[in-house]
């Protein structure tokens, strides 16, 4: 299994790069900008273990990855404009780089060249796409209007995530049992699976945010703070003391004068253990929906990576 992973892996590789190829240079240079940053293809893995449960060389498989990886890259070119940020993956962003047009038009792009590969996929993936797509960009409304009237904060967030980061993983699972041609039922587990590894994934870089030191993670603690981003442990500790020191220090973003007393607050409250028991339930779902599929290798690799994503932040 593992060498059928690494290969697919560069395979996968190689079409992402041959396909954003532009007669173009420029196009050819802004489209791959982030593909050149790196990246963990945490989206192309899932899809490529989730073909394991079918035939993982069937023609489809490293295609319909690629399809994946573009919808996210482009997704990222565009997050960059909205949150206005001037570095992605350790490299300037394409809007500190060039301008917020040609980000915006880059990752129009990429949307494009997926749809292209897509296409030759057939009309159940391209429904799939479609779904998917109209999930990511709702939940990107949806957070950047806030709940509405009595909606509760946390459920709010949480659908906002399963919608921008869940939906996505939930089709790398899809697109490879379907394209490998993997049984209904499995198809069906492993898209509930992976939708809740994404969620329990951010979940985790939540807790991150606030536990960890630069030298654990390799990024600087208390950045969600500094932007005023209501992460998941920041939301349970405003439900619970609105009227307190570290509510009044949370009510917006975080000076940095006052960043470490935030975060030693913060780190002390129990709103960190609920979020780590909220990180945890989404982890117990998945492990639920992969417990019963099909006894190989891929089923033993994706329990892993659910121990994984409940101990990477702590």
């Amino acid at each position: 299994m593992a060498q059928d992973v690494a290969n697919g892996l560069a395979a996968v590789e190689k079409l992402l790069r041959s396909s954003v190829e532009s007669e173009d240079a420029f196009v050819t240079e802004a489209s791959k900008h982030l593909i050149e940053a790196g990246g963990k293809r945490f989206r192309t893995l899932m899809l490529l273990l989730a073909a394991q449960f079918g035939d993982p060389s069937a023609p489809g498989v490293v295609p319909g990855a690629v399809v994946i990886e573009l919808t996210h890259l482009g997704s990222l070119y565009h997050d960059d404009v909205m949150d206005e940020a001037p570095v992605r993956r350790g490299s300037p962003s394409a809007n500190a780089r060039w301008d917020n047009t040609v980000a915006i038009l880059t990752g129009d792009y990429l949307f494009a060249q997926a749809s292209d590969l897509l296409a030759d996929l057939g009309p159940e993936l391209i429904r799939i796409q479609a779904q998917t797509f109209s999930r990511l960009v709702q939940g990107q409304i949806r957070e950047t209007v806030g709940p509405r009237g009595d909606e509760d904060p946390v459920a709010h967030y949480i659908s906002v995530l399963a919608d921008k980061t869940g939906s996505l993983i939930a089709a790398s699972g899809r697109f490879g049992a379907l394209l490998s041609g993997a049984p209904g039922d499995v198809e069906e587990r492993l898209s509930r699976a992976c939708e809740a590894i994404g969620v329990a994934w951010q979940l985790g870089d939540d807790l991150l945010d606030v536990a960890s030191t630069s030298t654990e993670s390799g990024k600087t603690p208390g950045t969600d703070l500094r932007e005023g981003i209501r992460t998941l442990p920041v939301l349970y500790a405003l439900a619970s003391a609105p009227s307190s020191r570290l509510a009044e220090l949370l009510s917006g973003p975080v000076a940095e004068s006052d960043l470490d007393e935030a975060l030693t607050l913060l780190r002390a409250h129990p709103a960190m253990s609920q979020a780590r028991a909220e990180l945890d339930a989404w982890v117990d779902r998945a492990r639920t929906d992969i417990s019963s599929l099909p006894d190989i290798p891929a089923k033993s690799a994706f329990l892993a990576l659910c121990d994984y994503v409940a101990q990477r932040s702590g």
